[in-house]
């Protein structure tokens, strides 16, 4: 299982990205990721600096994306597609690709069923409960 540290996710995505621009060999995570920073051009800049980033903190209060929080997200989604759970994340990213007619705009309306299901959980110091989660796609 992947469960890093937030420095350990930052150092992660910088160091994918920057062996994806120099053509170096990746492992299957960091091609994925590589391929998920891609698609994010507002963040490049931003991932081949981490000296100047790496520290950065970004408000809780959604003033602000915080691109290492996203693109994490994107993987967790990424994994929960490849292994099918929770049950019905298929079937479910596959309905919101059609509404969207884009698997990268199917994903960040799962990203904010995800992060509803994780304040949840927060702020009722519970565990992350799935049930929250597959009604919030319900509803997208």
């Amino acid at each position: 299982m992947f469960n890093p540290t937030r420095d350990q996710a930052r150092q992660f995505l910088f160091e994918s990205w920057r062996k994806r621009r120099a053509s170096e060999l990746l492992t299957p995570l960091e091609d994925l990721a590589s391929q998920l920073i891609d698609k994010h051009p507002e963040y490049h800049a931003l991932l081949a600096a981490p000296e100047a980033s790496l520290d950065r903190d970004y408000a809780p209060d959604g003033s602000e994306i915080n691109p290492f929080l996203h693109l994490m997200m994107h993987l967790t989604i990424e994994e929960q597609l490849s292994i099918g759970q929770p049950h019905g994340i298929r079937e479910q990213f596959a309905r919101l690709t059609e509404k969207y007619q884009s698997e990268h705009e199917a994903q960040h309306a799962i990203m904010d069923c995800l992060g509803e299901m994780i304040w949840q959980a927060q702020r009722n110091k519970t565990a992350p409960d799935a049930a929250v989660y597959l009604a919030c796609l319900e509803k997208q």
